[in-house]
């Protein structure tokens, strides 16, 4: 505050304990209340005097009001002072200060001011060679992610994980997704090093086996030799989940001494809501993190999520949880129609997950070149009706080479019959034509019209025209 604040400061109060003891004090003492202030500042200097006089003739009603005037001023001036020191406590518990994950604004002013260090250590960061590459799928639910990440599940050089973060949701539920993000990202560490341990945190117990883990009963490298008599790795092929489910269970030192043979490791997950969450396994030499980021017209999205919205209805309410806070958001998580509950909050999470995808693309647009070097943008209906050249441009980034024999596998993969399985989480052969527009036959216009509302900014960034303006 100025000093010509604290002077008026001085003077209101001041004034209020002459009025409150004007019965008090003897006639002289309140004819008149005298203040003087010296006011400084870095653009001028100067006095200030203020005068307060008492009549001896004021009536008692009216020494009220300027006692009650007084009292609302000296209110008014104390607001700030509260407001400030709760702002500033609200953040510190225990004496430390909660570190919170990175966001957009944050992680942009990191790599701007990297930029304007030392260039050469910059550019390192997209040369570093290294024997290993590491990925991740970074998706969200229903976007086709699963098949994405059986593209990479069916290379014989690639160790695979689907979805290792699943554990820990379930067991920290009903924790919100944005306070777990911290969590992810550890995990997400460990096991890029072929540490598996950190999973007996979330597992209830110690004793975890490979029959518990990373989607085993589809998992090549658990349902292979020499974890496994089931499969060869090499051989190209949907892994049966009742041939696979018969392998004996292994410890995890042996599926950890596997994870080192490989020198491709891949995790596909649907639970990091914020790329800028994973700019540090980016950054980190040892990991030199790739990313793969997964989008799908939010239209096509909306309904594939509304057909299984049972099962992801619990995992919706935590990324709206995550949210709470905002004024924007809070609607969402009281749902107008109690009876169709779990479709209110399915739905309303798709808001969420347009905003994330928005933050997602400006994040990466204003990166260094070493980290768009390290991202690929990919869209769902890209790799469906261009298979093959998609799949070549997704290998080539992930140092792979693609065999003859899978791109055999990811033509039937798209051709198949039928949009959807019965088992929404079931990896089948489909028809691509009609998984991409099959929502034009299932959503109703009022749903349409929602999701290309709180959608309208990202499908414009993707290229998704809006249905009124389609031409076909």
């Amino acid at each position: 505050m100025s000093n010509l604040g604290q002077c008026l400061n001085e003077f209101i109060l001041l004034s209020l304990i002459h009025l409150l003891s004007f019965p008090l004090l003897p006639p002289p003492s309140h004819q008149m209340l005298l203040l003087r202030c010296r006011v400084n500042n870095d653009n001028a200097g100067g006095s200030f005097t203020a005068t307060y006089r008492i009549a001896p003739n004021m009536t008692r009603l009216q020494k009220k009001y300027i006692i009650l005037i007084l009292g609302y001023s000296v209110a008014l001036l104390l607001i700030p002072y509260v407001l400030d020191y709760r702002s500033k406590s609200s953040h510190i518990k225990d004496g430390y200060q909660q570190q919170k994950c990175p966001n957009l604004k944050s992680t942009i002013a990191l790599w701007s001011s990297t930029r304007t260090g030392n260039s050469t250590e910059v550019e390192d960061y997209g040369n570093r060679s290294q024997s290993r590459t590491h990925i991740y799928l970074h998706a969200t639910w229903r976007t086709g992610s699963s098949f994405l990440g059986e593209l990479f599940n069916q290379h014989p050089d690639v160790f695979y994980l689907y979805e290792p973060m699943w554990n820990m949701w379930q067991a920290l539920y009903p924790g919100d997704a944005g306070s777990l993000q911290g969590a992810v990202r550890d995990m997400m560490n460990s096991l890029f090093r072929c540490d598996f341990s950190v999973l007996k945190l979330y597992a209830g117990s110690s004793n975890v086996t490979t029959s518990f883990i990373f989607g085993w009963k589809t998992n090549k490298v658990i349902c292979s030799e020499p974890l496994c008599k089931a499969y060869k790795k090499h051989e190209i092929g949907l892994v049966q989940g009742d041939v696979c489910s018969k392998c004996h269970p292994r410890d995890l030192k042996e599926l950890e001494k596997e994870c080192k043979k490989y020198p491709v490791m891949v995790i596909k997950d649907v639970r990091v809501l914020d790329l800028a969450v994973l700019v540090p396994l980016m950054r980190d030499p040892a990991i030199n993190l790739q990313i793969v980021q997964l989008f799908r017209d939010p239209r096509a999205v909306h309904n594939s999520r509304l057909k299984s919205k049972l099962a992801l209805v619990k995992e919706s309410i935590q990324v709206l949880r995550s949210k709470k806070q905002s004024d924007k958001y809070k609607r969402l998580l009281v749902p107008s129609n109690r009876v169709h509950r779990a479709e209110n909050y399915v739905s309303s999470a798709m808001e969420l997950i347009c905003d994330n995808w928005l933050n997602d693309m400006l994040l990466v647009m204003n990166a260094p070149p070493w980290v768009k070097r390290n991202y690929m943008k990919l869209k769902y209906e890209d790799l469906v009706l261009r298979p093959v050249g998609e799949l070549q441009r997704l290998y080539r980034f992930s140092n792979l080479t693609l065999s003859p024999a899978m791109e055999k596998f990811v033509v039937n993969m798209t051709h198949g019959q039928g949009y959807s399985s019965d088992k929404p989480f079931l990896i089948s052969s489909r028809d691509a034509k009609e998984a991409i527009y099959a929502w034009r036959e299932r959503l109703n216009v009022e749903q349409v019209n929602q999701v290309e509302a709180y959608c309208s900014e990202v499908m414009r960034q993707l290229g998704y025209q809006k249905r009124n303006k389609d031409k076909t």
